[in-house]
């Protein structure tokens, strides 16, 4: 048998998905790469063998996207799958031009060749970009669920930047359990309000591991949670599919991969922010849903923001830290941390970019539209001391931490801080109650729970 010669373009997550789904085992294919981006330093590393499998021995090499047209010449790439999210479709496109150039076919694989079944009812929360509010999404439906005297686990979509062997399949039960998995900021940021509120929380490589685990989970599971990144596809076939929309990038929903393929498919809209967003803005937002996904259930939602210490904020000058993916490749300006400062009067937003320094200086220069606001920056251990250092360079009387965890738990800060809290606030009759209700009749899950 002739094997087909496989490159997986991919940033740490859907790519390693992608494999074990589809091509791990099978003889007819040979993975010969993968590719990373949009996450630094990920490259150079390799896709252990321990997951890759017997016909993989010395594991899959994975090298950086700018490599892609030279590794198809030299390995003789017959196909290369594309495998990570949140991209526009002239960049989505582009890389398919490349691809094509080189030689190689260009492949996008669907739903039904990469999701995975689960025993369990399963509730998948996807949006049209990263930084929606799909995590306040996710601990709303938590919290509902759990008032039912429902057990709900949760599974988060991958962020593997360390040991992926020792990462196959991950639980979080406690905030001690980020500190034993060694997290990096951006998967506190996900993990940490989860087990905050004691929900448990799966991550890791392995999904269909990740997922038989969950489903006997100690603690018990009625139902499957998928806390979903980026603007990606669930990992789990769903039986309620819900796609939360951002009115301050209206149009978006019609742009981005696979964003839009969150919405085709989705049973349920959530048109977040509208306390934030312009009315204009809000109806092109609902009459896209309305072309795309006509029958899909639409609830209009704010994203009501708490600040620990508003004193810290009104009249001073003070340092935004916001998530840093939502900021960089979701490319957003602002965030709970500048609504905030806006609302409570701060005196001004301190620049962020004569202070920065080593990664973060870097990171500015490749995403200029930041402007004012400092992304959290954390992947890996420079990362942190260059946020630190950054932070504590800045002249301002107060930073506002408008993250989603606690930074002053990982790095010293100089100055005091102030944390900015978001949750998630349907507004009408229509909402995440009422599809909840109907979620738990049609599978019979409080009948379940009392046998």
């Amino acid at each position: 048998m002739t094997r087909k010669n496989i490159i997986i373009i991919g940033a740490a997550g859907r790519d390693f998905h992608n494999f074990n789904t589809h091509y791990r085992g099978k003889e007819e294919y040979n993975v010969v790469a993968f590719t990373a981006a949009q996450i630094p330093d990920i490259d150079g590393r390799k896709y252990p063998a321990e997951l890759a499998g017997e016909l993989y021995p010395e594991g899959i090499p994975i090298y950086a996207e700018e490599e892609l047209a030279t590794l198809i010449e030299e390995l003789d790439v017959d196909e290369c799958v594309f495998s990570y999210s949140d991209l526009h479709y002239e960049q989505v496109m582009g890389i398919s031009a490349i691809v094509n150039a080189a030689g190689a076919s260009f492949t996008l694989l669907g739903p039904k060749h990469t999701m995975i079944k689960s025993t369990k009812p399963v509730i998948s929360v996807c949006a049209i970009r990263t930084g929606t509010g799909k995590s306040q999404t996710s601990r709303k439906i938590i919290e509902t669920l759990l008032e039912h005297d429902l057990k709900v686990v949760a599974v988060r979509h991958p962020m593997p930047y360390g040991d992926l062997a020792a990462q196959k399949v991950q639980r979080f039960a406690t905030v001690e359990d980020l500190k034993k998995h060694e997290c990096t900021i951006e998967e506190m940021e996900e993990y940490e309000p989860h087990v905050e509120r004691g929900n448990i929380i799966y991550a890791g490589v392995d999904y269909e591991a990740i997922l038989r685990e969950a489903e006997v989970d100690p603690d018990g599971c009625d139902v499957i949670l998928w806390d979903g990144g980026n603007n990606d596809l669930s990992f789990y076939e769903p039986d309620l599919a819900i796609t939360v929309l951002d009115p301050h990038r209206p149009g978006h929903e019609l742009q981005y991969y696979p964003g839009e393929v969150c919405l085709r498919t989705t049973d349920v809209s959530i048109i977040n922010k509208i306390d934030s967003a312009d009315q204009a803005s809000i109806d092109i937002v609902e009459n896209n849903i309305k072309q795309a996904k006509p029958d899909s259930t639409i609830i209009k939602a704010e994203s009501t923001i708490t600040v620990d210490n508003p004193e810290l904020v009104k009249g001073k000058r003070v340092l935004v830290v916001e998530d840093g993916p939502t900021l960089t490749h979701g490319e957003m300006k602002i965030g709970a941390g500048i609504v905030a400062a806006e609302r409570l009067g701060a005196k001004e937003v301190v620049d962020p970019t004569p202070y920065t320094v080593g990664s973060l200086t870097e990171t500015f220069e490749k995403y200029p539209h930041i402007d004012t606001v400092l992304p959290a920056m954390g992947y890996g251990e420079q990362q942190l001391k260059d946020l630190e250092e950054t932070i504590n360079n800045a002249d301002c009387d107060a930073v506002i931490i408008g993250t989603p965890m606690d930074l002053t738990r990982i790095i010293s800060i100089n100055k005091p801080t102030t944390r900015v809290h978001y949750e998630l606030d349907e507004v009408g009759d229509t909402n995440l109650e009422g599809v909840l209700d109907q979620f738990i009749k049609d599978f019979e899950l409080n009948k379940t729970k009392a046998k």
